[in-house]
């Protein structure tokens, strides 16, 4: 994955949120909504401000993590891995998981520059459902975003991203996996509290 389509995807990763289930069209416009909040935030002029930067970045965390399915992203990220951990084992991976992304992807969303967002299709078939999109930017330049989704409980949540046909899931997945077999799984968690301490420090 290029460093470009990676931004692309650190600045859209919070326009996902779940929506009730209801017609399929219900899941883009709340995809949109999500969308305007992330935009709004990042566009404040007063969050802007360094002494608010605490604040900003807690409101694209809670905009970014809201409803979307961490575990269920740990897991399939993790593939044929996760079943042989333990569930103390998945419970710490699926929180170092959930760091790594929210907290990465929050420093970068904030460098948003009016990209615009184009929703082309949505289709839902059974528990699963994906919204397709393009991101313009303003030098016209365009990219592909498709939003994977999974019915939870009556609800929409976001399990995978695929940025110019290439699934963020499965690119994880390839690392996870090189990782543990080379190195162990004790070499990977070590590796992600390492990049967590990293990202929590000031």
């Amino acid at each position: 994955m290029t460093a470009r389509m990676m931004i692309v995807a650190l600045l859209l990763w919070s326009v996902i949120a779940a929506a009730p289930v209801m017609a399929v069209a219900s899941v883009t416009d709340e995809v949109k909504k999500t969308v305007d909040e992330v935009v709004r935030i990042v566009s404040d002029k007063e969050l802007k401000k360094p002494q608010n930067e605490q604040k900003r970045r807690r409101e694209l965390k809670a905009a970014i993590g809201r409803n979307f399915d961490y575990g269920e992203m740990a897991q399939r990220s993790m593939g044929r891995h996760w079943k042989e951990r333990s569930p103390a084992e998945r419970k710490e991976f699926t929180q170092l998981f959930e760091t790594l992304l929210e907290n990465s992807y929050a420093g970068k969303i904030e460098s948003y520059n009016q990209e615009k967002i184009v929703y082309l299709k949505e289709t839902a078939e059974g528990e699963y459902a994906e919204v397709k999109s393009k991101v313009v930017t303003a030098r016209r330049d365009e990219y592909s975003l498709d939003y994977r989704l999974l019915n939870k409980g009556g609800r929409w949540m976001i399990y995978d991203i695929v940025i110019e046909g290439v699934s963020l899931v499965s690119n994880y997945r390839n690392q996870f996996n090189k990782i543990i077999i080379g190195q162990g799984y004790g070499e990977l968690v070590k590796k992600l509290r390492t990049k967590s301490e990293e990202i929590k420090a000031p």
